[in-house]
């Protein structure tokens, strides 16, 4: 089975090999992109090209990509999502406050509720860019961890905020709870982080991860915890729990990275006390930077007014 593709080639990716273009347009690896170009399955205004061809905004590019037995193709299902708030809506964007329970988009193993399929039930037009279950996202938070997510609906869009997010000139802001009380009261954790080598689920820094930085900032402290304000340079993934508990102050509630069970349960919480407060990036459209703020959620308040 194969599965044609047509889009219009974005202002963002003016003058980029057609290779490059592919694989930022459609979530492949570049060398993925470049045997898919060698095999004849690239087509740029109807004429057959090669991976090194320039590509120029408003090209029409046609791409055939063959539908692994090993990768099947997931579908964005529509799907209702209760509690999910949209909090912007323009031409290129959509600004989302998810949920804890809820994936950013379809996966293999995942059943429950996505933020694509909340979406695509409500009715709004998702950019056709990235991997078919995974269009318009530029970044994504772990199912456990509730607040701010942007998806773009305009391709121009995703090109723009995808290329601020890979550059980190996007304001990304969470607070965390975390275990006892991390000396200094401020600083920045610098170190790389990598799948785990005992377990496919998690990670870990690793002297062979990837380069990662978060910093962290005391805002209150209280008798058996903290609550910090994170600000991240890198997105990776569960980066701001392996470093806290790479420390030994793990978010509270986190019992895959070691949180305290008893503390969790007398605090009412059954997930990671992780939010995503604040997010703050140039707009795609307007070029002006435009922030968004979310309120924690009821379980994350209950477990601040327990402590």
């Amino acid at each position: 089975m194969t599965d044609a593709r047509t889009v219009l080639v974005p202002d963002g990716l003016e003058g980029e090999r057609v290779d490059a273009a592919i694989a930022r347009l459609f979530g492949l690896s570049r060398t993925r992109a470049a045997d898919l170009a060698a095999e004849g399955g690239v087509v740029v205004n109807t004429a057959s090209v090669g991976k090194s061809h320039r590509v120029s905004a408003g090209d029409v590019l046609e791409v055939t990509l063959p539908a692994s037995p090993a990768s099947p193709t997931l579908e964005v299902v529509a799907e209702p999502v209760p509690g999910m708030a949209v909090i912007h809506d323009d031409d290129d964007i959509v600004v989302v406050d998810k949920p804890v329970g809820v994936a950013a988009h379809p996966s293999v193993g995942w059943s429950g509720p996505n933020v694509l399929a909340g979406l695509k039930v409500a009715g709004y037009r998702i950019s056709t860019s990235g991997a078919s279950e995974r269009q318009g996202i530029v970044s994504r938070l772990d199912v456990g961890t509730s607040g701010l997510m942007v998806v773009c609906k305009s391709e121009r869009g995703y090109s723009v905020l995808k290329r601020a997010f890979k550059e980190r000139r996007v304001d990304k802001t969470y607070h965390t709870l975390v275990q006892g009380l991390p000396d200094p009261l401020e600083g920045t954790i610098d170190a790389p982080i990598g799948r785990h080598p005992g377990h496919d689920y998690k990670f870990a820094v690793m002297d062979s991860g990837k380069h990662a930085v978060t910093h962290y900032e005391l805002l209150e402290a209280f008798r058996y915890a903290s609550l910090l304000e994170i600000k991240l340079e890198t997105g990776r993934t569960h980066q701001i729990r392996v470093h806290m508990a790479a420390v030994r102050h793990p978010c509270v509630g986190d019992l895959t990275y070691g949180a305290d069970p008893t503390l969790a349960q007398r605090l009412g919480l059954e997930r990671q006390w992780l939010h995503a407060v604040g997010l703050g990036f140039e707009h795609p459209g307007s070029g002006e930077w435009v922030t968004f703020t979310s309120s924690y959620p009821a379980d994350l308040q209950g477990a601040l007014d327990a402590l």
